[in-house]
C-alpha cells in the first residue's frame, strides 16, 4: 500500500468513529436534539456523507472493488430481511 492509500484508509477509519459518535448522540439526545444550534440529524447526515466520500475514494483508488462492495451490501440486506425486524411490515389493527 502506498501513502495515499494509507491516508484514505486512515481518514475512513476516523469517519467511521465520527458516524459512531453521531449515532450515540442521537440515542442520548434524540434525532432532533440540538448542540450549538445544529441538530443531531444534521450532524449524522454530515458524518455519513463524509464516510460515503471515503468509501468512494477507496473504490476510485482500487483499494476495494465496487462490485464486491455492492454485493456485500446486498448480502447484508438479505441477512437483515431474514434476521431483523427492519423490513417487517407493521400490522394495522382493524376493529
Amino acid at each position: 500500500m502506498n501513502e495515499i492509500e494509507n491516508e484514505i484508509l486512515l481518514i475512513a477509519q476516523e469517519e467511521c468513529a465520527e458516524v459512531t459518535q453521531a449515532i450515540s448522540k442521537v440515542f442520548r439526545f434524540g434525532i432532533d436534539g440540538k448542540h450549538l444550534g445544529v441538530t443531531n440529524r444534521s450532524r449524522l447526515e454530515e458524518e455519513c456523507g463524509d464516510l460515503l466520500c471515503m468509501i468512494s475514494l477507496m473504490i476510485d483508488k482500487g483499494i476495494i472493488s465496487e462490485t464486491a462492495t455492492y454485493q456485500a451490501s446486498m448480502d447484508k440486506k438479505d441477512k437483515l430481511i431474514k434476521w431483523s425486524g427492519i423490513f417487517k411490515e407493521e400490522k394495522v389493527e382493524t376493529t
